[in-house]
C-alpha cells in the first residue's frame, strides 16, 4: 500500500471517529437537554402545585380566622343577653303590681277594709307570679326547717327555745334562695342556743 492510500484511510478513520464522537456528543447533549427539560417541567409542575396549596392554606386560614371572630362575637352577645328570658318573665309580676296600683285609684268609693283586702289579693298574686318565674328558671327557696347548715343559712341571732334542740333553726328572718345548685342568698335565721 502506498502512502497516499494509508493517509486516505487514516483521514477516513479520523473523519469517522470525529463523526462518531460528534454523534455521541450530540446524543449526550440531546439526552442532557431532554433531562433538563424534564427537570424543568417537573420543577414547574411542583411550583404550580406548591402555589395552589399555599392559596388553599391561606383561604382555609382566613376562613378559620373569620369563624373564630364570629364565634367570639356570638359568645359575647350570649353573655350580654343571657338574662333576657328571665327579664321578660319578670315583666308579668311588675304588670300585676301596676294593675294593683291602678285599681286603688279606681276604687275610691270602696271602704278601707275592702280596699285593704283587694290590695292584699294583688300582693299575693304578685308573689305567686314571682314564684312561678323563679320555678321556671330553677330558683328555689332554701328550707329553714331543722338543723342549721352554714352552707345555706346565716345565723344572725341565738335564742333560747324549749321546743328546739341546740343548733336547730328557731325562726327564719329572711328567705334564702339558690339557683340550681348555686347559692344566691343565704337564709337569715335565728338558732337555738342552750
Amino acid at each position: 500500500m502506498s502512502e497516499e492510500k494509508k493517509e486516505e484511510l487514516n483521514q477516513e478513520e479520523v473523519v469517522e471517529t470525529c463523526e462518531n464522537q460528534t454523534c455521541e456528543d450530540n446524543t449526550e447533549q440531546e439526552v442532557l437537554e431532554q433531562q433538563e427539560q424534564t427537570v424543568e417541567s417537573v420543577k414547574a409542575e411542583y411550583e404550580a402545585k406548591l402555589k395552589e396549596e399555599q392559596d388553599k392554606y391561606l383561604r382555609v386560614h382566613a376562613d378559620f380566622e373569620n369563624i373564630k371572630k364570629r364565634l367570639e362575637k356570638e359568645k359575647y352577645q350570649a353573655i350580654d343577653y343571657a338574662s333576657e328570658k328571665f327579664a321578660k318573665d319578670l315583666l308579668a309580676p311588675i304588670d300585676t303590681l301596676e294593675m294593683a296600683l291602678a285599681a286603688e285609684e279606681n276604687a275610691k268609693d270602696l271602704d278601707a277594709q275592702e280596699l285593704l283586702k283587694k290590695l292584699k289579693e294583688g300582693v299575693e298574686l304578685t308573689i305567686k307570679n314571682f314564684y312561678t318565674v323563679f320555678e321556671k328558671h330553677e330558683i328555689t327557696p332554701i328550707e329553714t326547717d331543722g338543723e342549721f347548715d352554714p352552707n345555706f343559712h346565716d345565723a344572725v341571732m341565738q335564742v333560747d327555745s324549749p321546743e328546739h334542740e341546740d343548733g336547730q333553726i328557731v325562726q327564719q328572718l329572711q328567705k334564702g334562695y339558690k339557683y340550681k345548685e348555686r347559692l344566691l342568698r343565704p337564709a337569715m335565721v335565728s338558732i337555738c342556743k342552750k
